[in-house]
């Protein structure tokens, strides 16, 4: 049963321009933050850094493809940093599209390994609040998925 079947309400559906705009202003955010050193990529690490300076992450984006779904341990960590994003108001997207992330962010530093691309923090860089269009479009297309009980949206990545 979902929150929607619940509270009797049907879930606001997706109008493709709403969807597109968020996909893209997530794709100039992505290239933004890297170009700027403000991204931290990989579970382990996002953990570690939301732990040590909550007040710093900015947005978070949570990414797995169909074969990720079985993966009972990424579900939980999954589960952990989003109720730690809700707790410290940090918007949260899911993105479906792995390959398309790492096409965007490139290689890791580590030639040969593949990155941990499944969890993805976007940082205030130097402690100061980012002004970004791309975020603040994103915070809005969060907060209004958020107004019909859809607390983690799904974005697409344009092609």
């Amino acid at each position: 049963m979902t929150l929607e079947e619940v509270h009797g309400q049907e879930p606001v559906p997706e109008t493709a321009d709403r969807m597109q705009g968020a996909g893209k202003a997530l794709h100039e955010l992505l290239v933004s933050a890297q170009r700027r050193s403000c991204l931290t990529a990989g579970v382990y690490e996002s953990a570690k850094l939301m732990n040590v300076d909550p007040d710093n992450v900015a947005f978070c984006v949570l990414a797995m493809d169909e074969e990720d779904e079985g993966d009972i341990a990424l579900q939980i960590h999954f589960t952990l940093i989003q109720a730690f994003c809700c707790e410290n108001d940090i918007d949260i997207v899911r993105l479906n599209d792995t390959p398309k992330l790492a096409k965007i962010l490139g290689p890791g530093e580590e030639a040969g390994e593949p990155r941990d691309l499944h969890c993805i923090l976007i940082m205030n860089p130097n402690g100061v609040a980012w002004k970004d269009p791309a975020l603040e479009k994103l915070n809005l297309f969060c907060e209004e998925s958020r107004k019909v009980n859809d607390w983690v949206p799904t974005i697409t990545l344009p092609e």
